[in-house]
């Protein structure tokens, strides 16, 4: 039950970042914040099942997608940054 109420304050916690932040590399550590948040969920599931790497194998890509959501994210900010030449909280439009 505790896991529970853990897991919905770390996505709680990580939506009003999502909504509130402006700048783009606080709205990723929020994202992360969210996946943090489903990772304690999971692995609470998998401590309670007969077969843990059911959980554990959901668990650890759940983290492998968020690594690779945050490695994806930062270098889109990277080159945007080096495209415009300017500060990420400036940036108000993307164009393709």
């Amino acid at each position: 039950m505790t896991s529970l109420v853990l897991s919905c304050t770390l996505i709680g916690i990580g939506l009003y970042g999502v909504l509130t932040r402006r700048d783009l590399v606080a709205v990723l550590a929020s994202i992360e914040v969210m996946l943090g948040g489903a990772q304690v969920l999971l692995a609470s599931y998998a401590a309670g099942v007969s077969v843990p790497a059911v959980g554990e194998g959901i668990t650890v890509v759940v983290l492998a997608t968020g690594a690779a959501e945050a490695a994806i994210g930062l270098a889109l900010l990277v080159a945007l940054v080096r495209r415009n030449k300017t500060r990420t909280d400036q940036i108000e439009e993307v164009r393709g």
